[in-house]
């Protein structure tokens, strides 16, 4: 004996066709659920209203008394010497200055002063070949002060004197007696030290004499 349900056959078209009658129940269901739950939405037309204004006015009494401050203008005096050169007179031609060229590519000069290291290997020291005598001021004449400053100088190879330093103190302050021995020594000459027959740069200490 065959099993009977092996020799069942279903039509698709029937199983579509049921499945698209509940589909469409089912739609309708909602729909009519949505129109009883939800209130009833009113979309009304947006109106422009639009505003006048008026202007209004004002008499001509009213509109003095709100004129605008006037604009005062500050006066500058002018004064004109007259010359004694009559217009026959010829006027001195005065010449421009030549055009300059300036080369922005080169690096400022950098100054040396307090470079030189403290110690520096030398076999002949600095000789000064021009002194500048340091001015007296006038309250240390006044004060009768005598004595001498120490000062450290940086010699460079070329000779000229660059950073000064002072070791000793005799009379500091605006116009003291230090700053003067500073503003001189900066103004010697030397004679630079040598190592192995080359000039090199160095320190040197020596006194500045004060004596009225």
């Amino acid at each position: 004996m065959q099993n009977k349900s092996a020799n069942t056959h279903y039509d698709w078209k029937d199983v579509a066709s049921s499945f698209y009658e509940k589909s469409l129940s089912l739609a309708l269901l909602l729909l009519l659920f949505t129109f009883l739950v939800f209130p009833k939405i009113e979309v009304k037309p947006y109106q422009h209203r639009a505003k006048e204004i008026q202007t209004i006015e004002i008499p001509p009494e009213v509109r003095q008394k709100f004129k605008p401050p006037e604009e005062v203008k500050p006066i500058i005096p002018l004064t004109i010497e007259e010359s004694d050169m009559s217009d026959d007179e010829d006027i001195e031609e005065i010449e421009t200055i030549g055009p300059t060229t300036l080369d922005l590519t080169k690096p400022p000069p950098v100054s040396r002063e307090g470079t030189t290291p403290r110690f520096v290997v030398h076999e002949e020291i600095p000789i000064p070949i021009k002194k500048v005598r340091p001015e007296y001021s006038q309250f240390a004449k006044n004060a009768g002060i005598e004595g001498e400053v120490i000062v450290r100088a940086e010699v460079f190879e070329e000779g000229n004197v660059g950073a000064v330093e002072i070791v000793k103190s005799l009379q500091s302050g605006p116009g003291g007696l230090d700053e003067a021995a500073i503003l001189a020594v900066k103004q010697w000459k030397f004679i630079p030290a040598k190592n192995q027959g080359k000039p090199v740069a160095v320190w040197v200490t020596f006194p500045i004499k004060f004596e009225l």
